[in-house]
C-alpha cells in the first residue's frame, strides 16, 4: 500500500531456505490454526485470580474487557501473556485483580467462543512476554506445486528461520508504517498532534519492526544471516531494535547495519526521542519440537516458539499462504 507521501511498502523479505515451492490455504477453519501458551501461573494465595481461558473466534482483548466487567475492575486491572490471534483456536492465562472485591462466578464468561478451563488465585499481574512460549498446531490446505523441494526446505526448519517480524505487525497493509510516517511529517510541519497512547505504541512497534527487518533481509541477501561478523556484540548473529543510545555493533557488523538503516535515519531520530533504548534481536529463529505430516491435499505441522515470534516467519519459508493478507496472527 502506498501512504500519503506515494511511498509502497514492500512486505516481500527474501526468503533464506530456497523459497517457498508450495501454496496452501491458511486458517480456512479456526482450527486450522491451534495455539497453547507453554505458562502455568504459581499457585497460591492472593489478591489475583489465574484464569486459563480457550476461545475460538474471539481477540484476546474482547475476552480481557470481558473479565473486568464481570469482576467490575478496571480493563489494566486484568493481565495476560500476549495477544493471540481471533481467527484460531487459543489456550491462554489471564490475571484478574480483585484486591478485597467478592471473587465473581467466572463460568459466566463462558460461551460458544470461550471456555474457562481452570482458576486459582496468585499473587502478582501477569504480563506480556513473561510466559515461556506458545505451542502451535498447524494445518494447510489445498497445498499445490512441488512437495519433493518443499521437503528439503522443511528438512531445513529446525535449525533456523530468519526471526522475522511478521507482517501483522506493520498493519493491514502497511497501515502502521503509514502512522510512523504521517508522524513524522506532522512533525516536520511543526504540528505536535497528540496520538492515543494504543496508536503511538503500535507506530513505535512498526518502527523499530520495520529496521531490524530490513538489516536481516540485507544479511540474507549477503549470504551471512547466520554467521557471527565481526563486531557482533553477541554469541549468535542479532539486530538492532532502535532506541537511544550507541549501536553495540562494531567494524564489519556496525557497517553493515548502518547501510541497511540509511534510509530510515529519520526513523531512527524518532525512536530516539520515544523514550526506548537499544536492544538487540537475534536474527535465527529456532523452533522446538518442530515435525511435519502429509494428510492428504493437507501439511500439518507442530513446533514451539519463543514469546516475540512470529509462526508466519517460519510459515513463509514452507509455503506461499493464501487468506495471509487478510488475517492477522497476533
Amino acid at each position: 500500500m502506498a501512504d500519503d507521501t506515494g511511498r509502497q511498502w514492500d512486505l516481500d523479505w527474501p526468503r533464506a531456505l530456497g523459497g517457498a515451492a508450495i501454496k496452501g490455504d491458511f486458517r480456512t477453519e479456526p482450527e486450522d490454526f491451534i495455539v497453547d501458551e507453554l505458562a502455568a501461573p504459581m499457585a497460591g494465595e492472593g489478591e489475583h485470580v489465574y484464569l486459563q481461558i480457550r476461545k475460538r473466534g474471539a481477540n484476546t482483548g474482547y475476552v480481557a474487557q470481558q473479565l473486568a466487567q464481570l469482576a467490575g475492575v478496571q480493563n489494566n486491572d486484568v493481565g495476560f501473556f500476549g495477544l493471540k490471534d481471533r481467527h484460531a483456536v487459543t489456550t491462554q492465562w489471564f490475571s484478574v485483580w480483585l484486591a478485597q472485591k467478592p471473587e465473581p462466578d467466572w463460568s459466566q464468561i463462558e460461551s460458544d467462543e470461550v471456555t474457562l478451563l481452570q482458576s486459582y488465585r496468585g499473587q502478582r499481574k501477569l504480563r506480556r512476554g513473561e510466559h515461556s512460549g506458545n505451542r502451535f498446531q498447524i494445518r494447510l490446505r489445498n497445498i499445490q506445486g512441488d512437495r519433493d523441494a518443499a521437503e528439503a526446505v522443511l528438512a531445513r526448519v529446525a535449525s533456523g528461520v530468519p526471526n522475522y517480524f511478521g507482517e501483522q505487525r506493520f498493519g493491514h497493509n502497511g497501515g502502521n508504517l503509514d502512522l510512523v510516517e504521517r508522524i513524522l511529517a506532522e512533525q516536520a510541519a511543526g504540528k505536535r498532534k497528540r496520538l492515543p497512547r494504543s496508536q503511538k505504541s503500535f507506530a513505535i512497534s512498526a518502527a523499530r519492526s520495520w529496521l531490524f527487518n530490513q538489516v536481516l533481509a540485507s544479511r540474507i541477501k549477503a549470504g551471512n544471516w547466520q554467521e557471527v561478523l565481526e563486531g557482533e556484540p553477541d554469541t549468535s548473529p542479532s539486530g538492532p531494535l532502535w532506541g537511544r543510545g550507541r549501536n553495540a555493533a562494531t567494524a564489519e557488523q556496525l557497517g553493515l547495519e548502518e547501510e541497511a538503516m540509511l534510509p530510515w535515519r529519520n526513523w531512527r531520530d524518532w525512536l530516539e526521542h520515544c523514550g526506548l533504548s537499544q536492544e538487540r534481536r537475534d536474527l535465527i529463529l529456532r523452533p522446538e519440537g518442530f515435525s511435519f505430516e502429509w494428510s492428504g491435499d493437507d501439511l500439518k505441522l507442530a513446533f514451539a516458539l519463543p514469546p516475540g515470534t512470529f509462526a508466519t516467519a517460519l510459515l513463509r519459508e514452507i509455503a506461499e499462504l493464501a487468506n495471509l493478507a487478510d488475517r492477522t496472527i497476533k
